[in-house]
């Protein structure tokens, strides 16, 4: 009895052991192929479940269903007017045929990541290097703004530059030239964009020397207009302090005219009225002015100006 139920749990044990090996689980983010022998067999799996399988026989190879990126080099192109750039692009691609994935690129996703830098990048080249760099820049024909400078004077303009193509159709060819390669590896391939793109680093300087010396030669002729308008300015002001100046100055005289005018009139009506006491004042008012405690007068006595001491002595 207890022989019997040693082997029973032995054989349970191997039927757990087998079951187990049996069953498998796919989820929603997984599609998998079954290899009996290194290769596959049935159907690829693409729905989400519990599946069986040959214990010890087959075995599952899972791949991602989702969307997954990809991110290219940064590579240097010529375009057709000459201009060397360089692009940065990236993308998004899945899996959508497991068997040809694994078949092509033995279902190795850094593999596959390896032939979408091929393909795309080639497109990338091709379609950049048969357009102007200001195909692959811009996106429309909208009006751009730009810095001029006419007739002496520096100002800005709003020009229409002529797109056949434009950036975004540009990204649109080579995601559909590079999506007729990606059936035969079972990817498909979602969307390409371009990055970035920039000059390369001798024209990147050479363009930066030329837009630092461009906005000097602005910034130099732009001192000396307003210079200019300074001293126009500092001359209208000198000009017109001169004026101010004047017309105060003879305004001045004019008034301190009429008031010389008025103290003549009332010196002469006292003058008039008594000459003698005026004589008197004006000569009181000369001795405050021409003598003082060390004022020493060598004067004879019959002079004329001391004629007011001689009536005090008399």
């Amino acid at each position: 009895m207890k022989r019997k139920m040693i082997t029973g749990g032995v054989l349970g044990v191997i039927a757990l052991v087998i079951l187990m090996g049996s069953l498998f689980v796919v989820d929603e983010t997984e599609q998998a192929i079954l290899l009996q022998f290194g290769k596959p067999v049935g159907k690829p799996i693409t729905t989400a479940g519990l599946n069986f399988k040959l214990p010890f026989i087959q075995e599952v190879r899972k791949f991602d269903k989702r969307v997954l990126e990809w991110d290219g080099d940064e590579n240097q192109i010529p375009t057709s007017d000459k201009k060397y750039i360089h692009v940065d692009t990236f993308g998004r691609w899945r899996i959508i045929d497991p068997l040809k994935f694994l078949q092509s690129v033995r279902g190795d996703e850094l593999l596959a990541q390896s032939r979408l830098d091929d393909i795309i990048d080639s497109a990338t080249r091709n379609f950049i290097s048969e357009n102007l760099l200001l195909e692959a820049v811009r996106n429309s024909n909208r009006e751009m703004q730009t810095t001029i400078e006419e007739q002496g004077r520096i100002g800005t303009q709003r020009i229409l530059l002529k797109i056949e193509k434009g950036r975004d159709k540009i990204t649109r060819e080579i995601l559909a030239k590079a999506a007729q390669a990606m059936p035969e590896f079972g990817i498909e391939l979602l969307d390409v964009r371009i990055k970035r793109i920039n000059y390369i680093e001798e024209v990147r300087e050479k363009v930066y020397e030329r837009m630092i010396s461009e906005r000097k030669r602005i910034a130099e002729k732009s001192r000396s207009e307003g210079q200019g308008r300074k001293a126009e300015i500092d001359g209208e002001r000198q000009k017109e302090y001169q004026r101010i100046s004047s017309e105060a100055y003879r305004e001045a005289q004019k008034i301190k005219g009429r008031a010389d005018a008025e103290a003549t009139i009332i010196y002469a009506n006292s003058f008039g009225r008594d000459p003698e006491f005026y004589s008197f004042i004006e000569t009181l008012e000369s001795y405050k002015i021409t003598m003082n405690s060390n004022t020493t007068l060598i004067l004879n006595t019959n002079n004329e100006y001391l004629r007011f001491f001689k009536k005090i002595r008399n």
